[in-house]
């Protein structure tokens, strides 16, 4: 990433900005229709319970939400109790986001992934994949080409 690439599109729904970055609105929000957005810090997702608790207090998770990571992203593929077309995470200081348990901060992001592509579709007949769900990831300049490169590895089919 360089001065001029003040964010890196991995996906239509998974964006990495530095911090002080921006994204260009029109490649995250709707021509039309109703966009919730949360915006969650990373440096206070320390641990698996505190960063379920700040997806539940800002995406209002249903009281039947199972704190784990299967009810994480059953309650991110759905959100409906939410009553809006679009919705939009931005995640602050991304780089800290569990950044003492590796496993879970694979998990993370991998279910950040995982629900974008399940809200992903194919515009046609243009042909272009767009997303109800996008995330932005902020970081710093020094850890923004790292977490783009763990995440596009996502994206590539298992090696067999």
């Amino acid at each position: 990433m360089t001065e001029e690439e003040p964010t890196i599109r991995i996906a239509p729904w998974m964006h990495v900005i530095t911090t002080g970055g921006f994204v260009r609105l029109d490649e995250l929000l709707p021509t039309s229709g109703s966009v919730y957005v949360a915006r969650l810090n990373g440096r206070d997702m320390t641990d698996e319970i505190s960063t379920f608790r700040q997806f539940d207090e800002l995406l209002k998770f249903p009281k039947y939400f199972g704190w784990n990571w299967n009810a994480f992203y059953d309650c991110l593929r759905d959100l409906q109790w939410l009553s809006s077309d679009h919705h939009v995470l931005v995640v602050d200081s991304a780089e800290n986001v569990l950044s003492e348990d590796g496993v879970a901060r694979e998990e993370f992001f991998r279910t950040l992934w995982r629900a974008g592509q399940r809200w992903s579709y194919v515009k046609r007949p243009e042909g272009v994949t767009l997303s109800k769900l996008s995330v932005v990831l902020s970081c710093g300049k020094e850890s923004a080409s790292g977490l783009a490169r763990r995440l596009g590895a996502l994206q590539a089919p298992p090696s067999s």
